[in-house]
């Protein structure tokens, strides 16, 4: 199961509307899921007047945060290695691999943030716009992930296969898989590549602490446009360093 390369080029534009039509299933399902998790908690429905009700409702939109910091963290970590331009670029790239930083722990760091991102702000949705982001975002990635192990295995030979064999796919080992490949970490251009993550971070932290939606969009939009902002400083720079 290995996604096309129509998939793979538009990668961001799906991954973004499975969040859109997840938060979108409120119009069909009004219950959001951590309210649904409180109440089975609690053993009662909720009733947000109530401190107590409310603060175990909260502490499951928290649950959420702490997955989006995470995911954050853990894609920063991974661009570090692998670099910003690479992770955003259209394009599939098989010139090398990379068995550094996280990559020494499982292989795919930058979709297991995916992943983490999609849970955590998935406790902001309902029940049907969880199934949906998770569920849908889970296929998908599994989908990019067969794709790019594919090609790696076709131009990288043995050395990949071995590489493969060694680290898990998407659960992170305990411990170094590999050993270091010596690259250094670029912390600069990873976070400000990943900004976007730190700001829906923030959003699911925000929105855990004073559950105002609108805070809550604010910041999930301002996401979305700091990484419209590092794509296209990223692809500027491109250019220049061809040359």
């Amino acid at each position: 199961m290995r996604a096309t390369q129509v998939e793979f080029r538009f990668r961001f534009v799906v991954i973004a509307a499975c969040f859109v039509v997840g938060f979108w299933c409120y119009r069909w399902d009004d219950l959001n899921v951590s309210v649904m998790l409180a109440q089975w908690l609690l053993g009662h429905p909720m009733d947000p007047g109530v401190a107590r009700d409310r603060h175990v409702w909260q502490a499951f939109l928290a649950l959420g945060a702490v997955f989006a910091f995470l995911a954050a963290l853990v894609r920063t970590w991974a661009a570090a290695y692998l670099q910003s331009d690479v992770v955003h670029d259209t394009k599939l790239h098989d010139e090398g691999l990379v068995a550094d930083g996280p990559y020494r722990y499982v292989r795919n760091p930058l979709y297991l943030g995916t992943t983490l991102l999609a849970v955590g702000f998935a406790m902001a949705a309902s029940r049907l716009g969880f199934v949906v982001i998770v569920g849908g975002l889970s296929l998908f990635l599994q989908r990019l992930i067969g794709r790019e192990e594919w090609l790696l295995s076709q131009t990288q030979g043995e050395s990949y296969r071995q590489f493969l064999k060694a680290v898990p796919r998407l659960i992170p080992s305990l411990r170094p898989r590999v050993a270091a490949g010596g690259l250094r970490p670029h912390w600069g251009q990873a976070v400000a590549g990943e900004t976007f993550m730190w700001f829906f971070a923030g959003a699911a932290a925000c929105f855990a602490a004073t559950l105002s939606q609108r805070l809550f969009a604010a910041l999930a939009i301002a996401g979305v446009g700091a990484s419209v902002v590092a794509k296209s400083v990223l692809w500027r720079k491109k250019p220049a360093a061809a040359q």
